[in-house]
Formats: C-alpha cells, structure tokens, sequence
C-alpha cells in the first residue's frame, strides 16, 4: 500500500506478525527529517470478547511490542485489555484495514508477557472445543488488576523517641519496636512494619500504635509487598515412605525435566498417592520449575494446604472461588513473575500464566468437577494433559479409581502406569457387604435397615465414627399433596423443587430459585396434605437423631448455611473425633482423611444407576468405591454397608467381591463394543431459547441444513435433534443433536462444517457444542 506522508500522517508499517516485512530504514530517516512524523506499526489484538479474530491496532514502532504482551486497546466507547497475537501462527481474520482507520493502542502493561506455550495452549483449546480464542483468553486475562504492578506497602520505622507517657499497651509495642531497632543498630537499618503487622505482633489494637505515631515516635516509609506465600522447601521434611512408594516416587523424580511424558497414580484409597507426588514437587522445586496441582473440590483446598505446609514448610498459593479479589491480583502476578512457585487450585488454575512451568499435577483425575460446561467447555484433566504437552513437561494423574479414559491410555502405553496397591502402614482396605432392601418392609419414613444400625450401634460403642453416604441434598427430592396429587416443580427449569426443611424453602438445584415452602396446596388449597417423598441428607438426620438421641451427628453437604467456611470447621471437628455420625453428600467422598471413621453406610446405592447416562456405571463404580474408601485409613478394622433394590448389577458384584479389575475389563469391553468414549467420540450440540417453539424450529432447520455434510461425512454418525432430558433450564427451553463419530473422525471440522451450513441464530436463540460431554442431562 502507498500512504502520502504529512506532518499529522503517521507512519503506519507491518510487524513481522503476519503482515509482511517492511523495510524501516526510510521510516528512520523521515522521522529524523520531521519529528512530527511518529512512526507506527500495526498488531493484532486477540480480546477477550466471544470472536474468531483479532482485531489490528497500531502503536509506536519503539514500542517494540511482541506476540504475548498485554495491552489495553479502545473497543467502542470502552478500553479493555487484551493479548498481541503471533498472527503468524493463527491469523488475524485475514482482513486488510485501512490504516487511517486504525485506532491506537493504548497502553502496555508493564507485567511479564503471556508466553508462547500459554499462546499456543489458548489457540489449542479453542480449536479444540469450538470455543472463540477471546473466551479462552479471557480465562487467562481474567485478573485486569494485576496487570499493573502492585503498589509499595505504606509502613512504619521506630527512630528511637520516647512517649508522652508510657501505658501498658504502649510498653508492649515500644519493646518489641526497639527490639528490632536495637537489633538493627549496627547497620543503622531498623525493621520496617506496618501498622496492623506491629498491633498484631505486640497484641494490642491498631489505636495504640496510631498514638504513637501521632507523637512522631515513627517515620513513615513505603516497602515493597510481600510475597503471597514463602517459598516453599524442597527438603523442608520428607516424607517417611514406605518401599512401594519411595519405588513410585523415584520413578516420578526421574521424569522431571525429561521432557513430555503422563504417568498415572493408581492406588487404593489410603495408600498415599498424594505423599508420592509431593516427591516429584520437590524434584521440580530443586530443579527451579513451577507446580500446579489441580484438586477437585474447594473443601479439601485447606486440608491439602496443611499437609503441603509440613513437607515443604510453606503453603502453596490457593487458588479458587472463594479468594478476595485482592488475594486474587496478588497470586496471578506472583504467578506471572514466577514468585509463587507452587500453586493449588480448581480448574481455572489451569489458565494462570506461569513463568517457569515443569509439572501439573492433576488430583483425584476421575472427578467430574474438572469439567466446564458453561461457555467454554473443557475437561481440565484432559486439557491438563495438552498444556504439559504444549509445554514439554511431565504430567501426573493420580486416583483410586481412574476414569476409564485414563484406565485405558495406560494399558494402551500412552500413559505410564504406577501402582500402589496397598493401604500406607499396615492399614487394610474395610470388609464390604451388601443389604438386599427388595426383601425388607422398613416402617413410614424410615431408610435405615437393621443391619446398618446394629453396625452404627456397635461402632458408637466403640467410640469410633459412622459416615452415612446420600447423594441426595436437603430434606427430601419431591414434594407433593395427597389430596390433588400436585407436585412442586420449578418455573424455570424442568425439575422438582427440593425441601430444604432447616431453611424452610422449596429449592431447585440447577437454577437456584426459592421459595417458602407453603402452608396449603396451592392448586386445590388442601391443609396439612404437603408430604415430602423421598430422603434426603437433612431428613436421614431426623431418622438418625430419633434412633441414636445421644450421638453427636455431623451433616455436610454444600448448601448448608455458613458455606466453605463452616464446612472447613465440621470437617477439623470431625477429624478431632467431636462427632459420632456424620452424614454427607458427594463431598464427604472426595480425599478426606478421618482418623476414627470406621463404617461406612451407603443409604441408596443404587442412585446413580437410572437415567440412561452412558457414564452411569463408571460413576457410580468410582463414587461408592471412594465413599467406602473413607473407612479404615488410619489401621483400625472397618467395614462398609451397601442399601441397594440392585444387588446384582455388575457395578454391585464388582465393589462387594473387590473385584476392580472386573469392573473396568467388563466396561471397558463394553465401550468398545459400542464405540464409546475412548474407543469413539462425542460432541453434543444445544440449541436453547426463551421459546420451546424457538428451540424446536431453529434444531429441525439445522438438522435439515446440516444433513448433506452429515451424510459425506465418514465415521460420523449425527442423532436428533430431541428434546433435553433437562428439557428447560433457567428459563431456557434445550433440544439436542448428538454427535457420535469413529476415534480417527476429525468431529471439529465435522463440527464447523455443520454449523456453518445451519441457519444464523436469531432472537433468542443460541447454539452451543460441548466436545466430549461429561453430562447427557
């Protein structure tokens, strides 16, 4: 392109990102010549907005901006930050823009770049996932307070004066204060505190030190921040590790810095699989890397948090839902910088920039929390795996009862495979039995058999605990009037409303809406005639306080009042032995340790059976096997009782004969016959409106439209549309197609081509892909 140049026309050149080269030379001269002329070179900005292509902006030549660096660019009326993109590799949309309509790029953020490897991870992913690159990246940009540096901490140095009067409290703080002056005195360097830091350390409120500062007995200085966490120390305390676990850890250090490679932890429950990865931390940490461990499920973040701190004297820096936002900012600089070297966190930990990456870790990798299914969605075990990969570095999986995913990467040699077989120090895993209930009449709103209480009783005598597991939250799962047959179904969504009886509502557990839970039918205005059918945590308390009046009985579950907090309390208090029965959901399944715990009851066995979800068994196999897994971990004998109407489902017979690898041979061979995830692949395809008329009409265009690319398309077979087994949901009416295509198909050009044939959306239609879907609701 020729530009005429001027004194108010910049010099508009292509970086090397896609655009061209451009020989600077006459730009350089122009600009000596006339300093009014600025040269400028133009970049592409990948934002963090759903679309499929990064936008041109230009900035000053001096800038010297680069694939990674984070700016902040005009967008409409608005400024928001976004990532220069290596054009070279993705592209930018292929568009040339007139120069003079370029807008200028704002400002660069002085924070270290996003590095190639997180580049190419974000492009990865969105291919991947049929996700725009923006709403990947804004996975990774989604802290814009931490881009700036984090300002000087303000701060207090004592310079040796004496108070007005002396008190108590001000005695306190003046010691501990000359202490360090004292201390400090032959380099003239006195510690600097701050106020809150000197009231705290002397135990006295911040008013005290605010009156001495008034006396100008402090200078005021400015520090820098502190980091979030100490670093931690490789060889702070090992571990005492039996032989079969130091054979694992050594196999796991000696892949450190050996490039790409996945080993999966296959060991029982008990058997120290998270004391074995801490040696490849630590192998990591000496080799000056960074750690991500990914842990499921924010209950276990502190308890995971405790036993990191004693092998390696410091925390790792948390990272989940609940941090403060300031929190927040300080560990995603820290991260950038490679400060904090060690993070654990939920699944968006995944997308935080690290500096120096040697290792993911990926804890209890069967677990369903790892998956995303709102805008984009993703496995983070599976997209766990791509980073390393992306990266060069070694991943570990690790789990007692894997999924079959993983289970069959390993047989294959995709993976590594190392086995703990046995319980750490001698423990044994609990004897495990099954209770018929198609024989027995329990009595009106009661669901323990005798069984299971003869057991409760005798472990109460004991002193030791009982874990009765129901995966079902709040009082009861229905509720309905005997006299017109009305049931409690939510406006929103298509499903029942759950009594929550402590709080007196009716809930719905996919939308969150509430209500009070009404004193009349209010269909046919009947009194007293509302019966809740069905069990749920908080009525099995009501049946377990009538039976056992003296216990001490625990519900966990997680919409109790009092959140994460209060649960963290339970779960210490539990593990001190200050309660005799606890009572708990899908959380109580998940990594905890309870020294005391020796039986486990699983209410309704069954529960995870019914629906028609391809996954059903491996879930519940996982589920009940990991609950049950909970007894017994610290030496003492232990047992587990099952409640099933299905005693001899496969899933049933493979637990109570501890026949795992019965279970996983008769699955797998299963999924293989019907080409099922891992021997096949899935994608689903959700089209939601505010209309079931919209959602219905828009689904049979597509199907239409899209039928000539599904008919040339080899191995791949497409199903539906049909309504949603969860056929509304926020308001939303659902249909789906389901996508099911042979293992070598390539679904997401199958995918793009489809959906490229189909209609535009229109009004309040959407269109959403889920690429391996977790969830068939």
């Amino acid at each position: 392109m020729d530009f005429s140049l001027s004194k108010r026309t910049p010099i508009v050149t292509r970086d090397d990102a896609g655009f061209g080269q451009h020989d600077m030379s006459s730009t350089d001269l122009l600009a000596e010549a006339d300093p009014n002329i600025v040269p400028l070179s133009v970049h592409p900005v990948l934002l963090p907005i759903p679309t499929d292509m990064a936008y041109s902006y230009s900035a000053p030549a001096d800038w010297n901006l680069a694939p990674g660096d984070i700016v902040r660019v005009p967008l409409g009326p608005r400024k928001v930050a976004g990532v220069v993109w290596p054009a070279h590799k993705y592209g930018d949309g292929g568009k040339e823009v007139d120069p003079a309509k370029l807008r200028e790029i704002a400002h660069k953020f002085p924070c270290p770049p996003v590095g190639e490897d997180m580049l190419d991870f974000v492009a990865w992913v969105a291919n991947y996932t049929l996700a725009s690159p923006g709403m990947v990246m804004q996975m990774v940009l989604r802290v814009p307070a931490a881009f700036d540096p984090e300002p000087p901490m303000p701060a207090i140095i004592y310079n040796g004066g004496e108070p007005d009067r002396l008190t108590g409290a001000r005695t306190k703080v003046l010691e501990l204060a000359r202490e360090t002056y004292d201390a400090s005195s032959g380099n003239n360097q006195p510690l600097a505190w701050t106020r809150t830091g000197l009231a705290k350390a002397a135990g006295v409120s911040t008013s005290v030190v605010d009156g001495l500062i008034k006396q100008n007995l402090f200078d005021a200085v400015s520090i820098e921040p502190r980091p979030v966490v100490a670093k931690p120390e490789a060889g702070f305390r090992p571990t005492d590790l039996s032989q079969a676990q130091a054979q694992v850890a050594d196999e796991l250090s000696s892949r450190i810095g050996d490039g790409f490679s996945v080993t999966l932890i296959d060991g029982v429950t008990g058997s120290g699989k998270t004391e074995v990865y801490f040696e490849a931390v630590a192998a990591a940490l000496e080799a000056g890397q960074q750690v991500l461990i990914l842990i499921p499920e924010i209950s276990l973040t502190t308890s995971f948090l405790e036993r990191f701190e004693k092998r390696f004297g410091a925390p790792p820096a948390p990272w989940h839902s609940d941090l403060t936002p300031k929190n927040r900012e300080r560990i995603w600089r820290q991260v950038a910088s490679g400060e904090v070297r060690v993070v654990a966190g939920a699944r968006s930990a995944l997308f935080l920039p690290f500096n120096e990456p040697g290792l993911i870790i990926v804890d209890e990798e069967h677990d369903l929390a790892y998956k995303q299914d709102e805008r984009v969605a993703y496995n983070a075990r599976d997209m766990a795996v791509v980073r390393a990969r992306i990266g060069g570095f070694p991943a570990i999986l690790a789990s007692a009862t894997p999924s079959i995913e993983s289970h069959v990467n390993a047989d294959t040699g995709r993976y590594h495979r190392v086995v703990l077989p046995n319980r750490h120090s001698g423990a044994v895993l609990p004897d495990l039995s099954v209770v018929d209930m198609r024989g027995l009449k329990l009595p009106a709103n009661q669901f323990l058999s005798p069984n299971l209480k003869q057991a409760m009783t005798e472990t109460i005598e004991r002193d030791e605990q009982s874990l009765l597991f129901l995966n079902r939250r709040g009082y009861a799962p229905l509720t309905l009037c005997r006299a017109c047959g009305h049931r409690f179904e939510c406006t929103q969504c298509t499903a029942w409303l759950v009594e929550h009886r402590f709080r007196g509502t009716l809930e719905c557990h996919h939308c969150g809406h509430h209500q009070a839970k009404p004193e009349s039918c209010p269909s046919c205005g009947a009194l007293d005639y509302l019966v809740p059918c069905g069990p749920g945590v908080e009525r099995l308390a009501e049946e377990v306080e009538d039976a056992f009046p003296d216990a001490r009985t625990i519900i966990l579950s997680s919409d109790l009042m009092g959140g994460t907090n209060r649960l963290r309390l339970e779960l210490e208090a539990i593990e001190r032995g200050e309660a005799d029965i606890i009572i708990g959901t899908q959380l109580v399944a998940k990594g905890h340790n309870f020294p005391l715990m020796t039986l486990v009851g699983v209410v309704d066995a069954d529960l995870g059976l019914s629906g028609g979800d391809p996954r059903a068994a491996e879930r519940t196999f996982q589920m009940l096997s990991q609950v049950t897994g909970r007894a017994g971990r610290f030496g003492r004998k232990s047992q587990g009782i099952l409640q099933s109407y299905q005693p001899d489902h496969p899933v049933m017979q493979a637990i109570i004969a501890g026949d795992r690898d019965l279970f996983y041979e008769r699955e797998i061979q299963m999924r293989q016959r019907g080409h099922l995830p891992p021997f096949g692949r899935l994608a689903a395809i959700i089209i939601s409106a505010n209309s079931k008329t919209e959602a219905e009409g828009h689904a049979r265009q597509l199907a239409s439209a899209g039928r000539p690319v599904a008919e040339q398309a080899e191995g791949i077979t497409m199903l539906g549309p049909a309504e949603a087994p969860m056929a509304m949901v926020r308001g939303r009416h659902r249909q789906r197609l389901l996508v099911h295509a042979t293992r070598q198909a390539d679904i997401q050009s199958f995918l793009r081509a489809f959906l490229a044939a189909g209609p535009k959306t229109r009004g309040s239609v959407r269109v959403n892909t889920d690429v391996d879907p977790q969830s068939f609701v």
